[in-house]
């Protein structure tokens, strides 16, 4: 044997009882114990971590559910509000229209209003020059039907049965006849017709 091989087996040797020494002094297995607690530690705190993670993921999963939810309720009310203003914006238009209406209603009104007041003047002078013209007192029934005449141009006959109304309409350009019997129509619906004869234009 040589000198290294002889100091070799010396320290392996040397090496070999002091192993059996610390194993014998338990101190190997209180370190390996104080491995594995660490080891376990270090597990346990893995696990906590690992949970801790999986909670927060499902929390920002939940979270992103919520926000998303959240954006498509507020998508509905912007898209609510939008109908809402377009039926608003269509309201308004109808709104003019029908105030534009209103005013070329209320122009032609005031046009009927003062025809009336010439009519009504006309009628005054026709009155006052009837009865400086005639000493026979005019029946009402007649002036009415001249009354009637002059603001409708439609002349009735006096002469027919209570329940028969006769007469034209005199036009610009043409008469139309007048034959209606009052016993089978309605008020209105005799004035409706009577007044469709009456022109619009003055």
């Amino acid at each position: 044997m040589s000198q290294n091989d002889a100091l070799h087996y010396v320290d392996l040797e040397n090496a070999g009882e002091a192993l059996i020494e610390l194993i014998e002094s338990s101190k190997a297995e209180n370190a390996l114990r104080a491995a594995r607690n660490k080891q376990q530690a270090l597990f346990d705190h893995h696990m906590e971590a690992k949970r801790t993670v999986t909670q927060l993921l499902n929390s920002l999963v939940h979270s992103e559910e919520l926000v998303g939810q959240k954006l498509l309720d507020l998508e509905s009310q912007k898209n609510q509000m939008m109908r809402d203003l377009e039926s608003v914006e269509q309201e308004v238009q109808r709104s003019l229209a029908k105030s534009h209406t209103l005013d070329s209603e209320i122009q032609f009104l005031q046009r009927e209003i003062e025809r009336l007041r010439e009519n009504e003047q006309e009628i005054q002078a026709l009155q006052h020059e009837v009865d400086e013209d005639t000493t026979e007192v005019i029946p009402s029934a007649i002036y009415l039907a001249q009354l009637y005449f002059k603001v409708t141009k439609i002349k009735l006959e006096l002469d027919t049965e209570p329940h028969i109304l006769r007469g034209a309409h005199y036009g610009t350009d043409l008469a139309t006849p007048i034959n209606i019997d009052t016993s089978s129509r309605s008020p209105c619906e005799v004035s409706d017709e009577l007044w469709s004869l009456v022109s619009t234009d003055w």
